[in-house]
């Protein structure tokens, strides 16, 4: 029997369950999907299955570098608790030495390669889903390499930056990333901001200043005015240094004959939609669901 990519998506949906995996079990039991199923539960691939619905919105963000690369991860737990868990720690440690010493592109092939323990990456999330009782997920992952300089930043574990300047020097390089983890840039100028976020920002200022009464000329000053404001306060370049808010982030490259050609800033969750629960609302379904 042809085993299909859809057939592999469906089993891979059903136990969270690396695709390789997938795709050996459905070739053995000859695209049985139950008995693909019983396999790889027997095999311990599919211990998270009822946990792959649940949202990881916790985790850590973890941060490896050498003297020509720097790497950021986010690995994803349910609970805080988890994430400061020494096995959830070496895990995550471990990716993100992995991916320091190999090419990996994307989060399926880092799914699918062998950690030094001659596991896959796959097989040791399952393992770990198993220990710690909740559901793991390999979120993302950013590289930076062939920097002049180099710099990272952790703020914990929650939060981490790594960035990368032509000219300037390391120590100018960690200070920039710092700044980044505590004022989340979206870009390093005003050519990196999207479109649309420039016209949002326009349409809710000239609203503003419009019902102000003031005459056509004076409206446009004042929409200019928080326009530049708004500018320097969401681009790295305007920002005021955390260090020196009296010099911005440009003015300190500047002096240094640098500049920032790439940055990236983790933090854990971000985007992620927390599911809030209400005890009072789970203790009267389960009520009602005993009645039924």
């Amino acid at each position: 029997m042809s085993i299909t990519a859809s057939l592999v998506k469906e089993l891979r949906d059903r136990t969270g369950a690396g695709m390789m995996e997938c795709k050996k079990s459905l070739v053995e039991v000859d695209g049985d999907i139950d008995a693909a199923i019983d396999l790889l539960r027997t095999s311990g691939q599919a211990k998270a299955e009822k946990k792959a619905s649940r949202v990881a919105a916790d985790g850590r963000i973890v941060i490896e570098s050498n003297a020509f690369m720097a790497v950021i991860i986010e690995i994803n737990s349910e609970t805080d608790f988890v994430a400061k868990d020494e096995n959830f720690i070496n895990f995550s440690d471990s990716i993100a030495n992995l991916l320091l010493d190999t090419d990996i592109k994307d989060i399926e092939q880092l799914s699918d390669s062998m950690l030094s323990n001659n596991q896959t990456v796959e097989e040791a999330r399952t393992e770990l889903v198993t220990k710690v009782g909740e559901k793991i997920s390999l979120r993302r992952f950013s590289k930076i390499s062939d920097a002049e300089n180099l710099g990272c930043y952790s703020h914990g574990s929650r939060i981490g930056t790594i960035v990368s300047l032509s000219g300037g020097d390391g120590e100018l390089a960690k200070d920039v990333a710092m700044h980044i983890a505590a004022s989340n840039p979206i870009c390093i100028d005003e050519n990196g901001i999207p479109n649309e976020l420039i016209e949002r920002e326009k349409k809710i200022y000239n609203e503003q200043a419009q019902s102000s009464g003031k005459p056509p000329e004076i409206i446009e000053k004042m929409i200019q005015g928080k326009m530049s404001k708004f500018i320097k306060e969401i681009t790295l370049l305007g920002q005021s240094f955390i260090k020196d808010p009296d010099i911005s982030i440009g003015e300190l490259l500047k002096n240094s004959n640098a500049d920032v050609t790439k940055f990236i800033r983790y933090e854990v969750g971000e985007g992620i939609e927390k599911k809030e629960e209400n005890f009072a609302d789970e203790v009267m379904k389960q009520i009602k669901d005993s009645a039924s």
